[in-house]
C-alpha cells in the first residue's frame, strides 16, 4: 500500500496554522506559494495549479475546526487512480505546531512522485508559516 505520512514542528500558535490551513482557496498565497501559484474555488473542491504547469480538482472532503484536520481527495488524475489526503494541526507545547500530513495514492508506483511533492511542499510550509508567525511578532 502506499501510505505516506510527514509530520513536521512549525515555529507558529496551531490556531494561526490551522487558520492558514483551512483557507482552501488561499494555498497560493498562505501555505505554499510559488509550489502552488493559482486556486480556484467551486462547489465543494478546489482546482490548484501547481508551480510546475500541473492542474489538480480536489474535493474538498472534510474541514474539520475542532480536530484541526482538513480532508481531501484529487480527482480526475491521468497518474492517479486514487488520492485522498489530510492535513492535522495540533499543538507542539511553546506556541509551535505539529504538522501531519498524510496521503494515499493509488497506483503504488505513485508513492515515490507523490513522496517528492509533499516533501518539496513541506519545505515551503514551513518557511511560509513561520515568516507570518514572524511578521506577526514584529508588528505586536
Amino acid at each position: 500500500m502506499a501510505s505516506i505520512r510527514r509530520e513536521m514542528v512549525i515555529d507558529a500558535a496551531p490556531d494561526d496554522v490551522w487558520e492558514a490551513v483551512r483557507d482552501v482557496g488561499a494555498l497560493h498565497t498562505r501555505l505554499v506559494p510559488g509550489f502552488v501559484v493559482a486556486t480556484r474555488l467551486e462547489e465543494g473542491a478546489r482546482v490548484v495549479t501547481f508551480g510546475n504547469g500541473f492542474v489538480a480538482r480536489e474535493l474538498i472532503v472534510d474541514i474539520d475546526d475542532d480536530a484541526r484536520r482538513l480532508v481531501w481527495a484529487a480527482v480526475g488524475s491521468p497518474r492517479l487512480t486514487h488520492h485522498n489526503a489530510s492535513v492535522q494541526v495540533s499543538d507542539a507545547g511553546g506556541g509551535r505546531s505539529r504538522f501531519v500530513w498524510t496521503a494515499d495514492p493509488l497506483p503504488d508506483t505513485a508513492r515515490d512522485g507523490v513522496s517528492a511533492l509533499i516533501d518539496q511542499a513541506m519545505v515551503v510550509i514551513k518557511k511560509t508559516l513561520e515568516q507570518s508567525a514572524e511578521d506577526a511578532r514584529a508588528v505586536s
